[in-house]
C-alpha cells in the first residue's frame, strides 16, 4: 500500500470568494476537474500527530480532531501582503516557541492557522 496524496476540505457559507482567495491571493493553480468541485494544486505537505488539544487561540469546541494550516518563510512580510489583498487577520503574529503563528479569517469565517516555523 502507498499514500500518494493528501486531501483537504474547507467548508464555507461563502464558497465563490474563498476560491478567488485560494486562487488570486494565494496564487494556488486550479486544477479544473469538475465544474462543482474546485481543486487546487497545493505546495509540499506535511503532517504531525500532536497530543492533546490545539492551542492557536482559536476555541476548541467540544472535540478538535484535525487542522489545517499554512506555512510561510517570513511571517511579517506575508502578512502585510496579505493584508493588502484583503486577508483578515486575528491579533498580531506570536511566537510560540516552535515559530510563529497568526489566525486568518477567510470567506465564510474560514479560520485558519499560518505559521513560520522557528530555527531548528
Amino acid at each position: 500500500m502507498a499514500i500518494t496524496g493528501l486531501n483537504t476540505l474547507l467548508y464555507s457559507t461563502e464558497v465563490e470568494a474563498l476560491h478567488a482567495v485560494m486562487r488570486d491571493v494565494f496564487d494556488l493553480p486550479q486544477e479544473d476537474v469538475d465544474p462543482d468541485w474546485i481543486h487546487f494544486d497545493c505546495p509540499p505537505t506535511r503532517m504531525e500527530l500532536h497530543p492533546g488539544q490545539p492551542d492557536f487561540g482559536v476555541p476548541a469546541g467540544d472535540r478538535i480532531t484535525h487542522a489545517v494550516s499554512l506555512i510561510c518563510d517570513d511571517m511579517d512580510t506575508t502578512v502585510e501582503e496579505l493584508q493588502a489583498k484583503g486577508v483578515e487577520f486575528l491579533g498580531e503574529p506570536r511566537d510560540v516557541g516552535w515559530g510563529k503563528i497568526i489566525i486568518m479569517v477567510l470567506p465564510g469565517g474560514v479560520e485558519m492557522v499560518m505559521y513560520q516555523p522557528g530555527e531548528e
